[in-house]
């Protein structure tokens, strides 16, 4: 039991969000510089298929600069860009829109390559949803070579992943052993927070359990302490608030259960959506969104691989939007082909998203507590460390934090994290003035204070802050 655990650590510390993502693994610091953007032809609607995009017709050239400052060369439109943690960046210039994912390939299953200095194939639109196209951006001055005629053949250095050893997937295959041990010495290591066993849990493999909060793409350079803007809040903030008891109101949908997919980008986007709906409402409409739509219909993730909050509850909800549950219910597993059980159902979708603080890296803990209570629930990114799986009650903190000896250079933003949830409110414990967030997670009432997790607030050992975002959606006409 002790390797067992000790191979979940090293998982674990080494994760990218909601299990594995694509295996990029790109810093701010790669994106910065002048991007030429490899255009398809536009004039395409939403269902425009950019694994066959067709032939270049235009080249147009991006300069990314400074935290997310972009300008387009023709014409010196200036805009913003945003990364999305490591596994790809947005552009926003002379309203229109470009996303694409950095490029990367399976080579076998053990590992795979990247590339931070191109992208896969990538969409393109503008600010209204019209005028679809597809591209392929390639980082200047690096003499890659383009096929004139195509978006697919293009070369550059490789920079290969770390693989998992055949001794850890061996163990990722063995049934799921709760340890009393290790739970015994959590509750004696400290008494802030109760840890505890989940019999449940033990009809699961290692690898399932681990899915759904994320494990996957090897060692990551990282910035312990990253710079982020200072901000002073309001004097009108109260000190505690809570969602779910506004007034005697909960505009909190209820909690759900992701099981073994890492679907948990889908529930925490579907679970903001809804407490948004709710609050822009006065409970007048109290949706249930689908996550099982997002993980068999989604081009902006990669179904119970993974995904971010960020590209579903924002991009995809703003160019796609969502659906209700009762059109695709929820599976928890990947499905061939997007199949909803309900033809033509009604679509709801967001007026905009952002990151709080602006920007990947402009989030502060103060302005999470503004944004809450101003708008409504927020979709954020945690590290979630072997503890944590075994927490029942009180205000949990890391435990045995694992130290990361890495160099910092530079502004980078970067804060390792491998599962989403919904932070719904924050408060002080009366008896201590211990600090901590709500926090709504997606693995069943049945998991720490009947589904939700109260985690220290103040600190940065779990990165809750690092990945925030919300959207601001547009309810239904009644």
């Amino acid at each position: 039991m002790a390797a067992s655990i000790l191979v979940l650590s090293l998982l674990l510390c080494f994760a990218s969000l909601s299990s594995a993502d694509t295996s990029a693994n790109c810093t701010h610091d790669d994106l910065v510089g002048t991007w030429k953007f490899h255009m398809s032809e536009d004039g395409h609607d939403r269902t425009l298929d950019c694994s066959n995009p067709g032939t270049v017709v235009n080249v147009i050239t991006f300069t990314l600069a400074g935290h997310n400052h972009a300008v387009l060369q023709a014409g010196n439109q200036v805009g913003k860009f945003n990364l999305v943690y490591n596994q790809g960046f947005e552009v926003e210039v002379g309203h229109h829109t470009l996303f694409a994912f950095f490029a990367w390939e399976q080579v076998n299953d053990t590992h795979s390559e990247y590339w931070c200095n191109k992208t896969m194939y990538g969409w393109a639109h503008d600010n209204l949803g019209n005028n679809w196209a597809c591209f392929i951006a390639i980082k200047q001055p690096d003499q890659l070579k383009l096929n004139p005629d195509s978006l697919i053949n293009y070369n550059g250095v490789v920079k290969q992943t770390p693989s998992l050893s055949t001794s850890h997937n061996k163990v990722l295959q063995t049934t799921y052993t709760n340890d009393d041990r290790f739970i015994a010495e959590l509750n004696k290591q400290q008494d802030s927070w109760l840890a505890g066993s989940y019999p449940e849990l033990e009809s699961m493999t290692y690898e399932q359990v681990l899915r759904r909060s994320g494990y996957g793409n090897g060692p990551i350079t990282k910035s312990k302490q990253p710079r982020k803007l200072r901000f002073t809040p309001g004097n009108n903030l109260p000190e505690s608030f809570d969602w779910r008891n506004v007034n005697g109101q909960n505009f909190v949908s209820p909690i759900r259960n992701q099981q073994s997919c890492g679907s948990c980008y889908a529930f925490a986007s579907m679970a903001m959506l809804e407490a948004r709906v709710r609050i822009a409402t006065n409970n007048t409409q109290t949706p249930v969104f689908s996550p099982q739509e997002v993980v068999s219909c989604s081009q902006y993730a990669q179904g119970c691989e993974g995904g971010f909050p960020f590209l579903i509850a924002g991009k995809y909800a703003h160019d796609f939007g969502v659906v209700e549950e009762h059109c695709y219910p929820y599976l928890g597993k990947d499905t061939d082909k997007c199949s909803p059980m309900v033809s033509n159902c009604r679509r709801h979708y967001v007026a905009k998203y952002e990151y709080v603080g602006g920007y990947y890296g402009g989030c502060t803990p103060e302005k999470m507590m503004e944004d809450l209570v101003a708008f409504g629930p927020i979709a954020v990114a945690i590290e979630v460390y072997p503890d944590f799986q075994q927490y029942k009650s009180g205000i949990y903190h890391h435990v045995t934090s694992v130290e990361r000896k890495l160099p910092v250079t530079g502004y980078n933003p970067f804060e390792l994290t491998n599962h989403a949830v919904l932070v719904v409110g924050y408060g002080a414990d009366e008896r201590t003035g211990e600090k901590y967030w709500i926090v709504k997670n997606s693995w069943g009432e049945s998991w720490g204070e009947k589904g939700f997790v109260r985690i220290k607030r103040g600190v940065d050992e779990i990165a809750i802050s690092s990945l925030a975002q919300q959207s601001f959606p547009i309810p239904e006409l009644i």
